[in-house]
C-alpha cells in the first residue's frame, strides 16, 4: 500500500523526519495486514493509521492532537484503547445472546423420538 498523503504532516506535527515516518508507516501497515488478514478493507486502513499515529507519537516529542492547555502528555492512545475495550464488551455480549438464542431454540424445537 502506498503511504498516505498526510504522512509528512503527521511527521512534522510529531517532530520526526519524513524518512522515519515512512519506516513507521510500513511497520504499522505490515502489522495491520497481519491483524486484519487483508489489505483492502477499511478495518485494515483504520488499524494502519491508528498504529502509525501511535508509533509517531512514541518516537516524536509532540502529540498529533494538541490539547487546549498545551500540555506535553499524550492521552490519545488511552481513548483509542478504551474504544477497543468497549467494542470487545459488545462483541462478547452479542456472542452470549446468540448462544442463548440457539440453545433456547434447540430446547423448544421439535422433539425427536427414537425408533
Amino acid at each position: 500500500m502506498k503511504a498516505p498523503k498526510i504522512l509528512p504532516w503527521i511527521a512534522h506535527r510529531t517532530g520526526i523526519s519524513e524518512e522515519l515516518a515512512l519506516k513507521l508507516w510500513r511497520r504499522a501497515a505490515g502489522e495491520a495486514e497481519v491483524i486484519a488478514g487483508c489489505c483492502t478493507s477499511s478495518d485494515y486502513y483504520r488499524l494502519a493509521v491508528e498504529r502509525f499515529i501511535d508509533y509517531a507519537e512514541a518516537e516524536g516529542d509532540h502529540s498529533v492532537a494538541r490539547d487546549a492547555i498545551a500540555s506535553r502528555t499524550c492521552v490519545s492512545w488511552v481513548l483509542r484503547h478504551q474504544n477497543r475495550i468497549s467494542k470487545l464488551n459488545l462483541i462478547t455480549a452479542h456472542s452470549l445472546v446468540r448462544l442463548w438464542q440457539s440453545n433456547w431454540l434447540n430446547f423448544l424445537g421439535p422433539q425427536r423420538h427414537a425408533f
